[in-house]
């Protein structure tokens, strides 16, 4: 393999779920760049729509399909559409995802009171939705003898944060399915099916803002300072930090690398805070 075909994605087709969330748009618009066609699946049409003309503007061929990856008919057409718009699926990214106030404990609201509804709902849209897409675009792997699917866990999958039991408890679960997903689709399937995870670290997004800065000024919060402290690279991440990772994982370079979950978290989980 020489070495402009380690990195090369061009002509592959990249299912992109949670689509208009700021990780995913900026894995979107990368592999776009490299080549890649993106069809973007998101409940949230609006902003899924700046996304995709943020994609136009660069030439990008993409498709938007407003898609709930809770609903398993809704992912089944969004396969549809996007097999019958490009002819194929080569990469799945497992974007959707994410915490609500509702299902975080504080000295307001104790882990006794947390409501089953919260609870179920972060759960679910973490874990379900991406078991739930898996299942569809599996499927189709399964019949076409390859494919790429990476799944978006977290840190706190290796060690649970204070204050989101669902979250933490939903992604390590994501991490031990991406594994046990692994091993299923090369067993049974083929050994040309890939499944990997990316972990990552603390990326200051709309979803973490109010644990992490003072609404008033913007200032980190305890708990923000905690994280910077605990973090050698000593700053938060930003969306670009992860689309390297993204890329070598969809990419022939790492064509021997099945079943893990790669931590892009500026070394905090080497950090004991000692």
């Amino acid at each position: 393999m020489s070495k402009s075909d380690l990195f090369d994605v061009n002509g592959q087709v990249a299912v992109i779920t949670g689509g208009a969330g700021v990780l995913c748009a900026e894995m979107a618009l990368t592999l776009g760049r490299a080549g890649a066609k993106i069809a973007l699946l998101d409940i949230g049409e609006d902003a899924m729509s700046e996304v995709s003309h943020n994609l136009d503007n660069e030439s990008i061929d993409n498709i938007a399909i407003k898609t709930d990856v809770l609903d398993k008919s809704s992912i089944e057409e969004a396969a549809h559409k996007t097999i019958s718009r490009f002819g194929r699926v080569d990469i799945l990214i497992n974007g959707a995802g994410g915490n609500k106030p509702t299902a975080t404990t504080s000295p307001e609201k104790p882990f006794f009171d947390l409501p089953q509804d919260a609870i179920k709902w972060v759960f679910d849209l973490n874990f379900l939705g991406t078991f739930m897409p898996c299942q569809v675009f599996g499927k189709y792997f399964a019949e076409q003898q390859s494919g790429n699917i990476i799944n978006v866990s977290s840190m706190n999958a290796f060690t649970p944060l204070t204050k989101i039991p669902a979250y933490s408890a939903a992604k390590a679960a994501v991490s031990n399915f991406t594994q046990w997903l692994a091993v299923h689709m090369s067993q049974n399937y083929s050994t040309d099916i890939r499944v990997n995870g990316i972990a990552p670290g603390f990326l200051l997004t709309d979803q973490n803002r109010f644990l992490l800065t003072n609404k008033d000024d913007g200032s980190l919060t305890d708990r923000g300072q905690t994280i910077v402290d605990h973090t050698p690279a000593a700053r938060f991440g930003n969306p670009e930090d992860l689309v390297s990772t993204v890329v070598w994982l969809v990419a022939p370079s790492s064509q021997f690398v099945n079943g893990i979950v790669v931590p892009v978290d500026g070394g905090f989980s080497a950090f004991s805070g000692v």
